[in-house]
C-alpha cells in the first residue's frame, strides 16, 4: 500500500504511473518515488516521452485560444476554487512535502501558505487591466495591449516543490495561457501530479495544463517543441545554461531563475545574537537546499569571535532526523548525489586552510550542521554553491572590503546586512551586484507579491512574482486604429 492509498486528493490511481495531460495516462515507462528519511516507496510515477511533449504540446496550443477567450470572472473563478482545494487538503499536501521533499512540517506549512498567496494573485490576474493608450497623432488611437504567450513550458525544483511550481503555472494560466509542467522527477508528486489534482478538482479545462515528469531529454523536448513559446525554469546554473541555450537557440522567450551564493553580512554594530538567529536561519533551514541560502556570512573583524561562537552553538543544537517522525530542525539532503557534492566541497575546503568548527559528519541522506571558519575568499566554499547545510564564515576589516567580498562572484541572486544603522546599511546596499538585498532580515525572504530574480549566474535578470508576472507572461501587441486609411505618397 502507498502513502497516499487513504487519501482524498491523490489515490492509488494517480500513483501507478500516471501523467496528466488533461486525463490522467497510463505511461510506457514509471519510476519509483521514494522518502529520502526511510528510502520507503510513496508510489510510481509515470515518466512521458518526447513524443508526449510533442503531441500535447500541440494538443495545449489549440486549446489555449478558448481559454484565453474564457470571460475574466470564471477564468478568476478557477483560481479561488483551486485556493479552496488547497484548504481542504492541506494536511494530505503537507504531509507529501514532509514525505517526498524531505521538508520538515512547519517549512512544509509555509510553501502551502505561499501556494495559496499564489493561487489568490493569480485570481486577481484577469480583472486587471491588460495595457495602455499611448500618446499618438491627432486621429488615430495608439494602443499596447498584453496578450497571452500561448504555451508556457514549465521546469521546476525539488526544494519548494509546490511553491515554485505554482508561482509560475497560476500567473501563467491566469493571464489566458496553457501550461505543460515538467516537475523534478526526485518530486513529481508534490511538485507535478497535485498540482495536476488541484487544478482538476478546480475545474480548470482539460488540457489546459498538463503534467509530464521526466528526465533531461524530456526538458530539452520541451525547449525544442515549435508549440512551446516560453519555458520557465528554475533550477541549478549548470542546468539553467543548457535550458538557456537550446531555448533561445529556438527563439524562445526563457526566464531563468538560478543558484546563488548569497551573502549574509554582519556589520560591526550589529546586535550579535539577533545576527546570528538570521545568520541561521539563511544557512540552515530546509538543509541549505535553497537557492537564497547563505552561502556566504561575511561578519566585521571586531564581533567575529563572538558572531562564530555563538554561531557554533546555535548550530551544535539544531536537531536532525526523519521530519515525518520526529520533531527536527533539519531532515536529510534530497539525495546521495546532493551529500557526495557537499562532502566534496567541505573536504576540499579543509584541504586548502579552513577548519570545521562543529559539524562535518553525515549518516546516510542526513548531513550535521557544520561551520567552516577561515574560509579565504580563494577557497572553493567561499566560490561554490553547496546547498547543503553548511555555513561558511569569512571575516572582513572595512565596509568597502566587504563590498569586493560580496562581489566577488559571478552569482547574483540575494545578500542581507545586520546592522544598527539602516542609513550604513543602506549605503552598502547600493553597491552590491545583487538582484534582492535584505537590511536586517534573512537572505531567505520571499513574497508572492515582488518580483523575484537575480542576474548574472543566478539568472538572466528576468524576475517572477508580482507585477513582474506580467512581464513574464505576456507579450505586447501594439495596436493602432484610424477612421480611414490614409493615401501614402508612394
Amino acid at each position: 500500500m502507498t502513502f497516499a492509498a487513504t487519501k482524498t486528493l491523490l489515490d492509488t490511481v494517480h500513483l501507478e504511473g500516471t501523467f496528466f495531460d488533461g486525463a490522467w495516462k497510463k505511461a510506457e515507462q514509471r519510476k519509483q518515488i521514494v522518502e529520502p528519511a526511510t528510502g520507503a516507496k510513496l508510489g510510481d510515477i509515470g515518466l512521458a516521452s518526447p513524443s508526449d511533449i510533442n503531441l500535447t504540446s500541440k494538443a495545449a496550443r489549440a486549446g489555449q485560444v478558448d481559454w484565453a477567450s474564457v470571460h475574466y470572472e470564471k477564468r478568476a473563478e478557477v483560481f479561488r476554487s483551486a485556493a479552496h482545494v488547497v484548504e481542504s487538503n492541506r494536511n494530505e499536501i503537507v504531509g507529501w512535502l514532509v514525505k517526498e521533499s524531505a521538508s520538515t512540517r512547519p517549512k512544509a506549512e509555509v510553501e502551502v501558505a505561499l501556494s495559496l498567496k499564489a493561487l489568490y494573485e493569480a485570481s486577481a490576474m484577469p480583472s486587471q487591466a491588460l495595457g495602455q493608450v499611448l500618446p499618438s497623432q491627432p486621429g488615430r488611437l495608439n494602443i499596447a495591449r498584453r496578450r497571452p504567450i500561448g504555451l508556457v513550458g514549465v521546469i521546476s525544483p525539488f526544494n519548494f516543490p509546490l511553491y515554485l511550481a505554482m508561482r509560475a503555472v497560476a500567473p501563467a494560466l491566469a493571464v489566458g495561457n496553457s501550461v505543460l509542467l515538467k516537475p523534478d522527477l526526485r518530486t513529481s508528486i508534490s511538485g507535478g501530479l497535485i498540482l495536476a489534482r488541484i487544478f482538476e478538482e478546480a475545474g480548470l479545462p482539460s488540457g489546459i495544463l498538463s503534467v509530464l515528469p521526466g528526465d533531461a531529454a524530456i526538458g530539452e523536448a520541451l525547449c525544442d517543441a515549435p508549440d512551446v513559446g516560453m519555458i520557465q525554469f528554475t533550477g541549478s546554473t549548470s542546468a539553467g545554461r543548457k535550458v538557456g541555450a537550446r531555448a533561445g537557440h529556438n527563439l524562445k522567450k526563457v526566464s531563468l531563475e538560478l543558484g546563488g551564493k548569497n551573502a549574509f553580512v554582519v556589520l560591526d554594530d550589529a546586535d550579535v545574537e539577533l545576527a546570528v538567529n538570521n545568520a541561521v536561519w539563511s544557512t540552515f533551514l530546509h538543509q541549505g537546499q535553497i537557492c537564497m541560502s547563505a552561502g556566504r556570512i561575511l561578519v566585521q573583524a571586531a564581533i567575529a569571535d563572538e558572531f562564530t561562537r555563538r554561531l557554533c552553538e546555535h548550530a551544535s543544537k539544531l536537531t536532525v532526523g526523519n521530519p515525518w517522525t520526529d520533531q527536527v530542525a533539519l531532515g536529510p539532503l534530497i539525495s546521495e548525489a546532493q551529500v557526495t557534492h557537499a562532502m566534496g566541497v567541505v573536504d576540499e575546503a579543509v584541504a586548502q586552510g579552513a577548519q570545521v568548527a562543529t559539524g562535518g559528519g553525515r549518516s546516510g541522506l542526513f548531513f550535521e550542521p557544520t561551520v567552516l571558519t577561515g574560509v579565504e575568499p580563494e577557497n572553493s566554499a567561499f566560490e561554490k554553491e553547496i546547498f547543503a547545510p553548511v555555513a561558511v564564515v569569512t571575516t572582513f576589516v572595512t565596509d568597502d572590503d566587504v563590498i569586493n567580498l560580496v562581489n566577488d562572484t559571478s552569482y547574483g541572486l540575494a545578500a542581507a546586512i545586520v546592522s544598527r544603522s539602516v542609513g550604513r546599511a543602506m549605503a552598502l546596499a547600493e553597491k552590491l551586484n545583487v538582484g534582492i538585498v535584505h537590511v536586517n532580515d534573512s537572505t531567505v525572504n520571499d513574497e508572492v507579491i515582488n518580483p523575484f530574480g537575480g542576474a548574472g549566474a543566478s539568472g538572466n535578470g528576468t524576475s517572477i512574482g508580482g507585477p513582474a508576472n506580467w512581464e513574464e507572461f505576456t507579450q505586447w501587441q501594439w495596436v493602432t486604429v484610424k477612421a480611414e486609411a490614409p493615401t501614402y505618397p508612394l
